[in-house]
C-alpha cells in the first residue's frame, strides 16, 4: 500500500522515518501469543523496533519472539514494572510505545495513537480499551476494579482518566526520561497515570480494539492481590503527592478523637474541679499534640512537593517536545492503489 500526502507518494515505512520509535513488550510466559503481537506490531508500523522484554519465561518466549523479528532482552527481577523501568532507561528513542504480550490489544491502532501524539503534540495518549468480544473480555472484577480505580484516581488527582489500567499507551521521550518509574509489578500503569497528572503533561486518550485472550493462555493478574496492591500505591502517591490532603485528613481525624475523649472531661473538671479520669485526659492531650504535629509535617512536605515538581518539570523541559506535524498533514491522509 502507499499513501498520497501534498502530491507526494510515501511508502508506510517513510511516514515515520523521522521518528525512531520503539515498541516495548513485557512478557512472561508468552510464547503463544509474541509471535503475533510482534507481526501485527511491525505490520502495523513497519520501521518501529519492537523490543520484547523477557520477564523469567520458563517457557520458548525467548525464541519464538526472536523468530518472529523482535529484539529480545531480559530483566531477571519479576514484574511489569521492573521491565518497563529497565526498558525506559536501556531505549533511546522518540517515541515510545507499551503494550502487552498476550495479543488482547489491536495493533492496528497503532498509527492512528502516533499521529494523534505528533499532531498535538501530546506526551502520551492513553488507549481506553474497547471490548471487541462478543462474550466480553472483561472478567467482572477486573471490570469493576477498574472503574473504581479511574473515579478514585480523577477524584484524587483532579484529572479525568478512563481506563488508568491500560497497558496500551504512546509515550513522547520527555515524558519517559523523566518518569522515576518506581513501581515493582502491576501497579506501574497507575504510577504512569498519576505521574502524568502531577505534572500536568498533555495528554488524550484514544479508543483502541480489545479481545479476549487466546484459548489456553493464561493471565498473569489476580483480581484481589494486585487489586490491594494498586490501592496501596494509590495511597503512597497520595501521600507524597497530595501531602496536604493526606496529613490534613489525619490532623482531621486526630483532633475529632482528642475532643471527643476530652471535653467531658474538661467539662467535669469545671463543675466538680477534679479530673478523675487522667488516662483519658492524658491520651486527649497527646492526640491533639500529634494533630499539631501531623499538620506541621504536612505543611513541610507540602514546600518538599513543590521543589521536587519543579525539578521534575525542569528535567522534562530540557527535553524535546515531539515534532509537531500540521493537522493537514497527519490527518489528510489516503490511500491510492499501489501501481
Amino acid at each position: 500500500m502507499t499513501i498520497w500526502k501534498m502530491g507526494k507518494i510515501l511508502s508506510d515505512n517513510d511516514r515515520y522515518e523521522a521518528h525512531r520509535i520503539a515498541a516495548i513488550v513485557p512478557c512472561y510466559n508468552e510464547e503463544q501469543t509474541v509471535a503475533k503481537v510482534v507481526r501485527d506490531l511491525k505490520a502495523a508500523v513497519p520501521s518501529m523496533e519492537v523490543y520484547v522484554y523477557d520477564n523469567n519465561s520458563s517457557d520458548e518466549t525467548v525464541r519464538v519472539a526472536r523468530e518472529a523479528g523482535a529484539i529480545v532482552r531480559s530483566e531477571t527481577r519479576k514484574g511489569k514494572g521492573n521491565v518497563i523501568r529497565r526498558a525506559f532507561a536501556d531505549i533511546d528513542a522518540d517515541i515510545y510505545v507499551t503494550i502487552d504480550g498476550d495479543d488482547t490489544y489491536e495493533a492496528a491502532d497503532l498509527p492512528r495513537m502516533i499521529d494523534t501524539l505528533l499532531a498535538g503534540p501530546y506526551d502520551h495518549v492513553l488507549g481506553v480499551r474497547e471490548d471487541s468480544s462478543e462474550t466480553g473480555s472483561y472478567r467482572p472484577g477486573h471490570e469493576m476494579g477498574n472503574r473504581m480505580f479511574n473515579r478514585l484516581v480523577s477524584f484524587l488527582f483532579h484529572s479525568q482518566v478512563s481506563d488508568m489500567l491500560s497497558g496500551y499507551r504512546v509515550f513522547s521521550r520527555r515524558f519517559v526520561k523523566s518518569f522515576p518509574a518506581i513501581s515493582k509489578e502491576f501497579e506501574i500503569e497507575t504510577e504512569l497515570t498519576v505521574h502524568m497528572m502531577a505534572l500536568r503533561l498533555p495528554q488524550v486518550e484514544e479508543k483502541v480494539g480489545f479481545r479476549d485472550r487466546p484459548a489456553g493462555s493464561e493471565s498473569k493478574l489476580n483480581t484481589y492481590s494486585d487489586g490491594l496492591k494498586i490501592l496501596n500505591v494509590i495511597f503512597q502517591l497520595v501521600r507524597n503527592e497530595r501531602p496536604n490532603l493526606f496529613h490534613g485528613v489525619v490532623t482531621i481525624l486526630a483532633c475529632a478523637l482528642s475532643l471527643i475523649l476530652g471535653l467531658p472531661v474538661v467539662f467535669e473538671f469545671f463543675e466538680t474541679g477534679l479530673v478523675p479520669r487522667l488516662p483519658t485526659a492524658i491520651l486527649s492531650a497527646a492526640l491533639m499534640g500529634m494533630a499539631v504535629l501531623v499538620s506541621s509535617v504536612g505543611v513541610l512536605l507540602s514546600g518538599v512537593r513543590r521543589a521536587r515538581r519543579e525539578a521534575a518539570r525542569l528535567a522534562y523541559l530540557r527535553l524535546d517536545p515531539p515534532a509537531h506535524v500540521p493537522a493537514e498533514d497527519t490527518m489528510l491522509y489516503r490511500n491510492v492503489p499501489s501501481s
